[in-house]
């Protein structure tokens, strides 16, 4: 499944849609603007909310917590060593954990688990420069979720190129 991006999705208070391969419209991302922290949702074409994205207030390193129904279902943090890529832990409350890395502000990264691709993020096969694709290879793979650990990992990684 491709899924498209535009570069600007991650303005806080926009909405954007992210398109299928064929251009229809999939998931809104509703950004919520006068937070004191970074807050998203990410909808279905029917306006129905499938997992929020916010940033933790309080921690030793920046934090984003994907929640669903209200119930917490991951966090996603960078690592703390992690010398010439990016790299960041996903871990879900099953202690699960998933693995990003890549070149996360080119938007050339990939989620894994255990080894295994579960989603390939890259700008690289597209024309469009502010715009690009989300690969998820895994045909049961929870597409909700990877595309918020995606938006948490370049949100994170804003934040700290910001500093």
């Amino acid at each position: 499944m491709r899924l498209l991006v535009r570069e600007r999705l991650f303005a806080v208070g926009d909405d954007y849609w992210i398109e299928d391969a064929q251009g229809r419209k999939v998931f809104l991302v509703d950004g919520k603007a006068l937070r004191l922290r970074d807050t998203f949702e990410l909808k279905d074409a029917d306006g129905r909310i499938l997992v929020e994205l916010r940033q933790k207030l309080v921690s030793l390193r920046d934090t984003m917590v994907i929640e669903r129904d209200g119930e917490e279902l991951a966090k996603v943090k960078r690592k703390r060593l992690s010398l010439l890529r990016n790299h960041y832990r996903v871990t879900l409350v099953d202690g699960t954990e998933l693995d990003v890395s890549g070149r996360i502000l080119d938007r050339e990264f990939a989620i894994d688990y255990e080894g295994e691709l579960l989603a390939q993020i890259s700008r690289r096969l597209l024309t469009v420069r502010d715009t690009y694709g989300i690969d998820v290879v895994r045909e049961d793979a929870d597409v909700p979720l990877l595309i918020a650990v995606a938006m948490c990992v370049i949100v994170l990684a804003d934040k700290e190129n910001e500093d």
